[in-house]
């Protein structure tokens, strides 16, 4: 029956599952972050000198 308690082993593959779900998470939003930053081309460098002029 599933209206068993879980056993303390898939009590600690849960937690280890979600940890490594969240770092995965984390990753991908760090590459598209990245990725987002590279297409759009803004010259920073160049925007600061308009700027200034």
């Amino acid at each position: 029956m599933s209206l068993s308690k879980n056993h303390e082993l898939h009590q600690r593959r849960f937690s280890r599952n979600l940890g490594v779900a969240l770092t995965l998470a984390a990753f991908i939003v760090i590459i598209f972050g990245l990725t987002v930053v590279k297409v759009s081309g803004t010259d920073f460098g160049m925007a600061t000198q308009e700027i200034q002029n």
